[in-house]
């Protein structure tokens, strides 16, 4: 189009016919068309893969607040990279909460900070679900303090036992009750709810039996809450899993754990070498396995999981298991083997080379 003839029309004519022919194109070009604005409530309404095949069944996922990160970083991967996968929701709701949705065939994994218990394990069995059991990272249970406290540096197991067991409650209250040198300041404690898995295991470690715990504390299955609690606080002591910690290093100080041997600071190192016990755990998830069985979509997403644990484990913050123990885990992904390792309980102490044990005796 030249000059003289945009004068023959005029400017606005002119301007109108460009815009018209815009449009036409664009309905003929549909692909070139500019990126269309959204708001923030269009973005939560869609689905996490857009590529997603709509014949493939949604898998559901929740338990443990612990194992939260580790999945969470794993299936965002995985839905990025592979398009036509099944769409993953994943959820927390503590290790026992979880446990109660699989065993009533709610969810097709669950995230578990501990083994199955034979409670679990009998209210699988009656609905019917078998599962397959998948240790996936070890952590160190973590006690923290608020980094103005400038008193404690080290914390005994019988220390530990008299401020959180059921005879405390309402009695152990400050510092100084603890230990005679620590002030009379008062004492605000903060650790997971009842039904996280990580709860059953440090009661069963520092009070010898699970669930046996003082209430008068400050209560989560939400870990992120406990750190903002012992952040906030001077007085605070809390505990929780190592990723947590070390998301908040700059919010958060450890405690060293003295088993009887001396003081030990949660780390790689130590959980590896077997000295900081006994706040030592492996992490699992468990599987559905009659649906790995019916659904290859779900074997294709656990298969992902084992394949990369290790990276998105040490990504997340913990401890990687061996190679082998992931490989274990495949075969038994594959045989469809069922059961559990454990018999229905949590092994304390437990070290990463006993582990690898149990999962080639199994």
């Amino acid at each position: 189009m030249n000059l003289p003839y945009q004068g023959a029309i005029g400017p606005l004519k002119m301007t109108v016919l460009v815009t018209l022919m815009g449009i036409v194109l664009q309905a003929c070009n549909p692909a070139e068309q500019p990126p269309q604005a959204t708001n923030e409530s269009t973005l939560v309404s869609q689905p996490a893969n857009p590529g997603v095949n709509p014949e493939t069944k949604g898998i559901t996922i929740d338990g443990s607040s612990t194992v939260f990160p580790i999945t969470e970083a794993i299936v965002g991967d995985y839905q990025r990279m592979e398009r036509k996968a099944a769409k993953v929701d994943v959820a927390f709701s503590g290790t026992g909460g979880g446990f109660k949705k699989f065993c009533a065939g709610e969810t097709d994994i669950n995230n578990a900070s501990r083994p199955i218990s034979e409670q679990e394990m009998a209210a699988c069995k009656q609905a019917g679900v078998t599962y397959i059991e998948l240790p996936i990272a070890f952590d160190a249970l973590t006690l923290v303090i608020h980094p103005k406290n400038t008193w404690a540096k080290d914390i005994t197991v019988e220390e530990l036992k008299k401020i959180w067991e059921p005879a405390a409650e309402g009695k152990i209250t400050t510092w100084q009750q603890v230990r005679a040198e620590w002030p009379d300041r008062p004492l605000k404690l903060f650790g997971p709810g009842k039904e996280s898995g990580t709860f059953d295991y440090f009661t069963e470690a520092i009070v010898g039996k699970a669930k046996a715990s003082r209430s008068d504390y400050t209560a989560s299955e939400d870990d992120t809450t406990l750190v903002k609690g012992v952040a906030s606080d001077e007085n605070a002591l809390g505990y929780f899993g190592f990723a947590y910690y070390e998301a908040s290093l700059n919010r958060l100080k450890p405690l060293s754990l003295d088993s009887g041997k001396g003081p030990v600071l949660p780390a790689r190192e130590t959980v590896r070498d077997g000295s900081y016990q006994p706040l030592s755990r492996p992490l699992f998830i468990y599987v559905n396995a009659k649906a790995v069985v019916g659904r290859p979509e779900l074997k294709a997403f656990v298969e992902y999981y084992l394949q990369n644990a290790e990276r998105y484990v040490k990504q997340v913050g913990y401890i990687p298991l061996d190679d082998e123990v992931y490989r274990i885990g495949l075969a038994h992904l594959q045989e469809n083997r069922t059961g559990t390792a454990f018999g229905g309980r949590a092994q304390i102490s437990l070290k990463l080379e006993e582990l690898l044990q149990k999962e080639k005796q199994f």
